[in-house]
């Protein structure tokens, strides 16, 4: 995609405000241009209308590109770097979402940005799960200053991020020592380069949130809707010793509730669980 649009995406350094100028000068897309474009490269495979998409957000990546000049690493391979990101994001990019290019492509240049800063620090093992990720982006803009953090502050950022406090204080560590190689990275082709592995967690997104309570809702119907097909007995029952919020009644209580034997209890139990897991599969 990159070479068949010809795009500026590739930075010198000498050269670097020059591009920073030049990316300035593409004029910002209006919503209706945006989508257009969209439109004609997801339908038409149209690559001059994607060339304009990228080149509206160039300006985009440099402003994101500069709040990572903070690990030492050249602002132009951050850039470039970002500008990877915004292709691929305007390749994924679905304008009948309702949502702007803008909003959808920051996630994947700092995704990019990420990987690239992971992959050129110094450090053994830095950031190998999710937490440490997390944790290694956010140790570096909330710690003030080089100096070793107290005991305090130490226990202060891990409630702040979630982790433990020996986790941030080993997290310092490998940020204090830049001496020794950092492992290698996975393959980050195209198709399996995914921003929500580690910048969000899966449960938390959206669509996710919304899809697993969708399923309590039905489970929640479903329960309901077999219990209401049992009889009186078997549905009281089945509440006394399954869906009761303080103890469970025992088979021996319910037994000399109904003024029966508690295996009758237990054969009515057993044919009500049964009926009602047959009702809750086939509702599935």
């Amino acid at each position: 995609m990159t070479q068949a649009m010809n795009l500026p995406v590739s930075v010198s350094v000498g050269n670097l405000e020059s591009y920073i100028q030049s990316a300035n000068r593409f004029p910002l897309l209006t919503e209706a241009q945006e989508t257009a474009l969209a439109r004609r490269f997801r339908q038409e495979d149209d690559i001059e209308a994607a060339r304009q998409l990228v080149l509206s957000h160039l300006r985009l990546v440099v402003s994101v590109a500069r709040g990572y000049l903070g690990y030492g690493l050249p602002h132009a391979d951050l850039i470039q770097e970002g500008n990877v990101g915004l292709m691929k994001a305007v390749k994924r990019y679905d304008p009948e979402r309702g949502v702007r290019l803008v909003s959808f492509a920051i996630h994947w240049i700092k995704a990019e940005i990420h990987e690239y800063i992971l992959r050129n620090w110094r450090l053994v093992k830095v950031a190998t799960t999710k937490a440490q990720r997390k944790l290694f982006f956010n140790l570096r803009s909330l710690k003030q200053g080089l100096n070793t953090m107290s005991g305090e502050e130490v226990g202060a950022m891990a409630q702040q991020l979630g982790v433990k406090p020996e986790e941030v204080r080993e997290m310092e560590m490998r940020l204090a020592g830049r001496d020794i190689a950092m492992e290698g990275g996975a393959d980050d082709d195209d198709e399996s380069f995914a921003p929500i592995a580690y910048l969000a967690d899966p449960a938390e997104e959206p669509s996710e949130a919304l899809a697993n309570r969708e399923i309590e809702r039905l489970q929640d119907e479903g329960l309901k809707q077999a219990l209401a097909n049992l009889d009186e007995r078997s549905r009281r029952i089945i509440e006394r010793r399954w869906l009761a919020e303080g103890d469970s009644a025992t088979l021996h209580e319910l037994a000399g509730e109904y003024g029966v034997s508690a295996e009758r209890i237990r054969q009515i139990e057993a044919k009500a669980m049964q009926k009602m897991k047959g009702m809750l599969a086939h509702a599935a």
